[in-house]
């Protein structure tokens, strides 16, 4: 019998095909596909009760290193470090852990009610917690480092997020780091961030496949970019 998460995040990832094919039909706007965005993250990130589960992972510790250590290869000095959708702030503070160079982490988050859930958790880092869409916002700094997963905006708009996140937030000469997240255990296949980057005729400095300690697939997919 499943469980009552494995349930949910089941529904949770039906709702997310459901907006996908509506927005792909011309049936809903932007604006109704980040609303009803913001409501799935809400319930399924706050449904787990560890910041893991609350940054929409979940496995273990050693599962949650094996799929997002890597990311830190990238970071190749000291700077800055902007993560998009931080959620609960668990990745920022496990980059600060991983990263070869000193960091200073910073946070983004669509959503008002996961952002207050990061700046309670790090009140430390709660002036770093920003709210505010990917897509348009505009940073009060660019940063020397900047991750964030493509499928937080409509498939149709993955290639202006990449302009303005190049243009707009990462520093001059800084990376943009696109990661992609799989789960071959629970059939989710990763996002195919370095194919999505070539097929828009872009170039990456890096790209890395991270199989899962299960085998089967991948569980990370992540290309990087050199804004200029």
């Amino acid at each position: 019998m499943l469980g009552a998460g494995l349930v949910n995040k089941q529904r949770w990832r039906h709702k997310v095909r459901e907006l996908a094919e509506a927005r792909s039909r011309g049936e809903i706007d932007d604006n109704r596909w980040f609303t009803s965005m913001t409501a799935i993250f809400e319930a399924a990130y706050l449904f787990g009760d560890d910041p893991r589960a609350q940054s929409g992972f979940g496995g273990d510790e050693a599962r949650w290193e094996a799929a997002r250590r890597p990311i830190a290869e990238a970071i190749d000095k000291d700077g800055t470090f902007l993560d998009i959708g931080c959620a609960s702030g668990y990745l920022l503070e496990s980059i600060v852990r991983w990263a070869p160079h000193r960091i200073e982490p910073f946070g983004l988050e669509l959503t008002p009610v996961l952002a207050a859930l990061a700046r309670r958790r790090l009140p430390e880092w709660a002036d770093r917690i920003f709210v505010g869409n990917a897509l348009t916002w505009q940073p009060p700094v660019r940063f020397d480092f900047v991750r964030t997963e493509l499928v937080y905006v409509p498939a149709e708009r993955r290639l202006a997020l990449i302009r303005h996140l190049l243009g707009d937030v990462v520093a001059p000469g800084g990376r943009l780091i696109l990661c992609g997240y799989g789960s071959p255990r629970s059939a989710v296949p990763a996002d195919p961030v370095h194919a999505i980057v070539l097929s828009h005729g872009l170039k990456t400095e890096l790209a890395l496949g991270v199989a899962a300690p299960e085998g089967g697939g991948a569980i990370l997919e992540l290309a990087v970019l050199r804004a200029g």
